[in-house]
């Protein structure tokens, strides 16, 4: 399985990023796939993810700010980040797993500053 992000860079708080992953082969149903990312110190974290029903999970601290989305014909899934804020500084990561069965992808850098 091939995870594959674009789309990190700067931003000034109370700014918008998105976030794309291509997802080969095509896992959803299957897999749970989403977004995790990881701050300087802190252990990596779920931001939000699709479960093989295609429901969604998000973590509270973006909830209302950011949207994951998926497009099955593209075998894409995306995060739409709003209202950014300077904790939201990490590097964002693609994700897959199913049971024990877990990859990543290479990560993509999103800092928020001023």
């Amino acid at each position: 399985i091939q995870l594959v992000e674009s789309g990190g860079g700067l931003v000034q708080p109370g700014g918008s990023l998105r976030l794309s992953c291509s997802v080969s082969p095509n896992i959803f149903g299957i897999y749970t796939v989403g977004w995790y990312r990881q701050a300087p110190g802190k252990q990596r974290e779920l931001v939000a993810v699709f479960n093989s029903a295609g429901d969604t999970i998000t973590d509270d601290s973006v909830k209302g700010r950011f949207i994951i989305s998926r497009d099955l014909a593209k075998s894409t899934v995306d995060l739409q980040m709003n209202s950014l804020k300077p904790e939201d500084t990490a590097v964002y990561y693609c994700h897959a797993r199913l049971v024990q069965n877990t990859f990543w992808g290479q990560g993509t850098q999103v800092n928020v500053s001023s």
